[in-house]
């Protein structure tokens, strides 16, 4: 836990008042200084060397960095005060945006789980001769390097290098593990005077690679090529462009570590069941392809997978959960700001969502604009696509008046907005916005310019599973609604059926992946429990009287918590016994389609047995005539034995 707070107002630019920082965090404060990093670097040093401190100083992290190792001290923690509540073009009080960051930057973070990636510099280049061969004389020297060209130019005699021609069919894989397979592949010949020819072509060559230097122009060899690692693309006809994925690739040697972004949980996935398919959200929005279908779930490479976290805000049932931080810290972090926002005086406070490009143009708006609104406070994540409806909600329900998201040129904005739209549906639409632009100046504007509604009156921090916190935070925020109409896609709704449709073979319930549809084992009933369904689509799917529909919703009122009828009919009396089985409609159907209709049940005794219970019947078969079962004792198998004593008998 971090135990001071080591304040700079950069050269007084903007004003810090320690004793009420001090106060309201609860943490100690060292004096207010003017200039850590240049007139004051003995006190940095002190501070340094004391430990259990955060220099709230985001812009100078690399020099009290650098001054740690010099003393052979622990790295101190940093909280950029000045860039995102000190410069400010904004009147207001600036102490509980303050302290709320404070308190935030003070949570413990567990550490991210990583996988480790051996890289050892084998690199293939694609590309046509003129570009190719002068991307991998640079190269040589740093890796070992390979040409496939995509022209007819000849090879050049180098042994620095291996020359090869062909089509690339395919290639699968990340840094460290490519595998690539080569069509109408050619190798040089070997010795021989005068220029080098070719062999001859042969199709399926396969070979792995560590790196690949795309210097076609062509289509990329994977969706979302900037996400993928190890794969770096460059225009042929821009020296810079070439010149920077040079540099990149010259780098990519050696053992690196490999996040593991996302936490999957197979038995949750909705998939499939019995080969139909349900849910596909993030098979069809994940931008690397990193997750294909495997049987009843699905399979996520780590090794492809980019971290953009849209898998888990759209993932209805919580199989696929970010890990990067997990999602119950990012939750946290929220409601940390929100509370003590408001516990220092601080009123309808508006939350700013961001990666690292978005702080950026925080920083960018406060040294030469008007940076953020006192009562904005800007939170970072790795992932913005990771921030759903249910962080979404779990701020307005901690008391954020509003929630911005700022859209980056790499952010996957089709899974963002439908997450949003299905914020506003449950919050309100004035309540949540995503901001689209580029300008740190126009960022300022939007947020200054902006309004927001009255925050929720009494604010709850609801935690547990996404599904659960979407319904507190629901609740909070909807206090007199007993249900909410959501858009057609959403995760949450009713099962609707079709009673005159539906024959109660319950092949629903025995694929349902969440349990929300049950039956009763003493009664022909089909039971529904709201709360779970995921609106997934196999019941519909697998109904074979296409008796099943949706309403997208979420029921706020307590039934939904509990299992409901959908169906039922009255059961039927085993003609023999007397005991219920099956529903008295089907058993009636069935006996009027097979008896006297059909030559196993030709016989009046034998119709009667589908009247029966499963022991009648067993009981009339074997008491029928021409049973089976009384064809007297089967004969016993004749063994070795049988045959070696009747040799010896000879």
């Amino acid at each position: 836990m971090i135990k001071s707070l080591i304040l700079c107002n950069c050269s007084e630019t903007f004003e810090l008042d320690a004793e009420a920082l001090s106060s309201a965090t609860g943490l100690a404060c060292s004096k207010v200084h003017s200039g850590l990093c240049t007139t004051q670097t003995e006190q940095a040093a002190k501070a340094i060397a004391a430990g259990d401190a955060i220099f709230c100083c985001g812009q100078e992290q690399t020099f009290f960095e650098e001054l740690a190792a010099e003393l052979e001290a622990p790295t101190p923690a940093f909280l950029d005060l000045r860039d995102r509540a000190g410069w400010s073009a904004d009147g207001g009080s600036k102490l509980p945006k303050m302290t709320a960051l404070v308190s935030e930057a003070n949570l413990p973070a567990p550490s991210t789980k990583t996988v480790d990636i051996l890289s050892e510099g084998l690199c293939l280049i694609i590309g046509t001769g003129d570009v190719a061969f002068a991307a991998a004389d640079q190269l040589k020297d740093f890796l070992s390097v390979s040409v496939l060209l995509t022209d007819d130019s000849a090879p050049v005699d180098s042994r620095d290098f291996d020359v090869l021609r062909g089509h690339l069919k395919s290639a699968k894989g990340a840094l460290g593990n490519f595998d690539i397979r080569i069509d109408a592949l050619q190798q040089p010949s070997l010795g021989g005077r005068g220029e080098r020819g070719w062999s001859e072509p042969r199709n399926g060559a396969r070979s792995q690679c560590d790196i690949i230097l795309d210097l076609t122009g062509g289509t990329p060899l994977f969706p979302a090529p900037e996400k993928r690692e190890g794969y770096l693309r460059a225009d042929p006809g821009s020296i810079g462009a070439v010149s920077n994925a040079l540099l990149q690739a010259s780098h990519m040697v050696g053992t690196f570590e490999k996040p593991l972004y996302v936490k999957l949980e197979p038995l949750l996935c909705a998939h499939s069941r019995a080969e139909q398919v349900g849910c596909s959200n993030c098979l069809d929005n994940c931008p690397t392809s990193a997750i294909t279908p495997n049987g009843d779930h699905v399979s996520i490479d780590p090794m492809i997978c980019a971290g953009c976290g849209t898998c888990s805000s759209l993932c209805p049932s919580g199989a696929i959960t970010y890990d990067a931080p997990p999602v119950d810290l990012t939750m946290r972090r929220v409601q940390t700001l929100a509370q003590a926002f408001l516990t220092a005086g601080g009123n309808a406070p508006r939350l700013l969502v961001v990666n690292a490009h978005g702080s950026e143009m925080i920083r960018l708006a406060s040294r030469h604009g008007r940076g953020l609104p006192a009562d904005v406070i800007p939170l970072e994540v790795d992932a913005l696509n990771g921030f759903g409806h249910a962080e979404i909600l779990s701020a307005l329900a901690a008391g954020f008046a509003k929630v911005s998201i700022l859209l980056a040129p790499t952010t996957e904005r089709a899974p963002l907005e439908k997450e949003a739209a299905l914020a506003q549906a449950i919050g309100s639409a004035e309540a949540v916005e995503l901001i689209d632009t580029q300008d740190p100046d126009a960022l300022s504007d939007a947020l200054y310019d902006s309004t927001a509604p009255k925050p929720v009156t009494d604010p709850v921090r609801p935690m547990g599973t996404r599904r659960q916190v979407t319904r507190m935070a629901a609740k909070a925020l909807n206090p007199e609604a007993e249900s909410l109409p959501l858009p057609e896609d959403a995760p949450y709704g009713a099962v609707l059926v079709n009673t005159d449709s539906c024959t109660l073979c319950l092949s629903c319930v025995s694929l349902c992946p969440s349990g929300a549809l049950g039956d009763n084992p003493d009664l022909p009933q089909l039971r529904f429990q709201e709360d779970a369904c995921l609106q997934c689509g196999l019941c519909s799917n697998i109904c074979p009287e296409d008796a099943i529909t949706y309403e997208p919703r979420l029921n706020l009122a307590d039934s939904a918590l509990e299992q409901v009828v959908l169906n039922e009919e009255e059961p039927f009396a085993c003609i023999e016994c007397g005991v219920l089985f099956g529903s008295k409609s089907t058993i009636e159907r069935i006996t009027e389609k097979l008896a006297g209709k059909h030559s196993m049940f030709a016989k009046p005794e034998a119709a009667r047995m589908i009247q029966m219970c499963d022991n009648c019947r067993v009981n009339a078969q074997f008491h029928s005539e021409n049973n089976p079962f009384a064809a007297g004792e089967r004969p016993r198998p004749r063994t070795t034995e049988d045959y070696l004593s009747k040799r010896r008998d000879h």
